[in-house]
């Protein structure tokens, strides 16, 4: 019995070190992946509509690496000044994430 309570007092002393490690590895996690977001693969796309109002893209694009297949539909920007640099009918190359709910392109380059 002696034995089983000192057990229990040793991992009871040793719970908050646990949980501080366990939280420190979920926020070098959470880092990554916003390091990975700038990393992302880009998909190539076609700008259907530039909405400055709303600050969106409506983009046709290929299959997203997060599983969504290609389709057209709208995206927010990251950048409002991104929306001044294309045009309906361009071709782009784009990275997006869902932030706050909302598919957002994080990067975007322009193709000639």
């Amino acid at each position: 019995m002696k034995k089983l309570i000192a057990s229990l007092s040793v991992i009871a002393a040793l719970a908050p070190a646990f949980a501080l490690a366990a939280d420190h590895d979920m926020h070098a996690g959470h880092g990554a992946m916003h390091a990975d977001a700038a990393q992302a693969a880009l998909v190539d796309g076609l700008v259907k509509k530039v909405d400055k109002a709303a600050g969106k893209l409506t983009i046709a694009h290929d299959a997203l690496p997060n599983g969504m297949p290609a389709m057209t539909m709208a995206f927010k920007v990251k950048d409002a000044s991104w929306l001044d640099k294309v045009k309906d009918g361009q071709k782009i190359r784009f990275a997006s994430e869902n932030i706050n709910g909302a598919m957002t392109v994080v990067r975007l380059e322009v193709q000639k």
